[in-house]
């Protein structure tokens, strides 16, 4: 490993680092491609590593039309579980975890993942009989999971308010002790140098603007940088997967919606975990910069804003002091949005389209960075071998055909 000494790190920062060598290349577009995977966030890069890794492609070029890193992959608030209800959704999302648990030495790339634990939060009869059942069908899954009482609780998080006389008493949780929370922006990097080094070309600042096809199958994109040939086309758009399905004449049951989230001023460690409720409509973690991170639910009208309502944040941060009395001065230092695709039972969809060779992943709602590698490997497979995958064969496009639908809005938390 190279050094730098402090001259060094002095010597490059007066020659804007032009020496240092960039994390992946920026290549022109390829006339041609096997694979174009549209969109450059957690999703996409993660399909694109791991069809190089895992399936040997290697003709592969992923699109994005901004900077990478710069959609939802760097706008949410970094909480990873796999407590979910339905079969079909939990094991989904725990093959995501296994990957999160050895990704940092598998991508050579610190992603900061770091497993405190995540609480959600009972405040009634009714919120306990629903803990306890998401409890056991996550036991019967092999996930980890426990059932843990108000005074468990409060050892574990002495800053929490279990007084019997708050306004949304604190019963109980379930808690996940493998879950917690990781660096986004890290994760896009990584998976970027990593899909980089195995030969993908990463193609920033280029926006899809059609979606070719001949004969009932895909032939390419138009691009604001030109015409791009492909045999095959996957688009991991997270917000804009309507538009993008548009382009191709398909119609998705997908609504999008401005997602918000804030941090406070840094401040010293005081909650080592994370905490969710349902009831209040919050969550809350800290960073190891010392901000509180928060967020809450969507806002309720549909758009493809990166900014919401004041209401929302006003009605999230009633949230937190009702749980945290003793933050109720700490000052807010900035807010942000993000869009969610929330599809009516609040799964994901991971499915060939009816278009030959278009593949479409999307609709994760609130659930999307949790689910990063493991999203991308069952994309990958899909897309390498032209069917499904076991673990994502449910979230078909077709189960809103059949009306196979898997509800998971009540373990999908607090934002829908």
């Amino acid at each position: 490993m190279k050094k730098y000494s402090a001259f060094s790190l002095l010597r490059n920062a007066f020659s804007h680092n032009r020496d240092w060598p960039e994390a992946w290349r920026s290549p022109e577009p390829k006339p041609e491609y096997d694979v174009i995977i549209v969109g450059g966030g957690g999703h996409g890069l993660a399909t694109a590593y791991y069809l190089a890794k895992e399936h040997g492609a290697r003709n592969i070029a992923v699109v994005e039309k901004g900077w990478i890193g710069g959609g939802n992959t760097g706008r949410n608030t970094t909480i990873v579980r796999s407590n979910y209800l339905w079969t079909e959704a939990s094991l989904l999302y725990e093959k995501s975890m296994q990957l999160w648990e050895g990704l940092s030495q598998d991508l050579n790339f610190n992603v900061m993942f770091s497993q405190r634990g995540v609480y959600n939060l009972g405040h009634s009869l009714q919120d306990m009989r629903d803990i306890e059942r998401r409890v056991g069908a996550n036991r019967l899954n092999g996930i980890d999971a426990e059932v843990v009482t108000a005074a468990q609780i409060k050892k574990a998080i002495p800053i929490i308010n279990t007084s019997p006389a708050a306004r949304y008493p604190i019963l109980g949780a379930s808690l996940q002790r493998r879950a917690g929370v990781a660096r986004h922006d890290a994760v896009a990097w990584g998976f970027a140098r990593a899909a980089d080094a195995l030969g993908v070309d990463i193609i920033e600042q280029c926006e899809v603007t059609g979606i070719n096809r001949e004969n009932g199958r895909v032939t390419g994109v138009e691009t604001t940088r030109g015409s791009i040939r492909a045999r095959k086309v996957g688009v991991v758009v997270a917000g804009n997967a309507t538009v993008l399905a548009d382009m191709a004449e398909l119609r998705l049951p997908i609504e999008s919606h401005p997602l918000q989230a804030l941090v406070s001023e840094p401040m010293k460690p005081v909650l080592d975990t994370v905490v969710m409720s349902n009831a209040v409509h919050g969550y809350i973690s800290q960073s190891d910069k010392g901000e509180l991170v928060i967020g809450a639910g969507i806002d309720a009208y549909n758009g493809y804003g990166q900014r919401g309502s004041f209401q929302t944040i006003e009605h999230t941060l009633e949230a937190i002091i009702e749980l945290f009395p003793v933050l109720s001065r700490v000052r807010m230092l900035r807010m942000w949005g993000g869009i969610v695709d929330i599809c009516p039972d609040a799964c994901p969809i991971i499915s060939k389209m009816p278009v030959g060779g278009l593949y479409f992943n999307c609709g994760w709602g609130t659930g999307g960075f949790k689910a990063t590698p493991g999203s991308g490997w069952v994309f990958a497979h899909t897309i390498a071998r032209d069917e499904p995958h076991d673990l994502n064969a449910p979230f078909d496009l077709r189960r809103f055909e059949t009306g196979a639908l898997i509800d998971e809005h009540g373990a999908a938390a607090v934002a829908h």
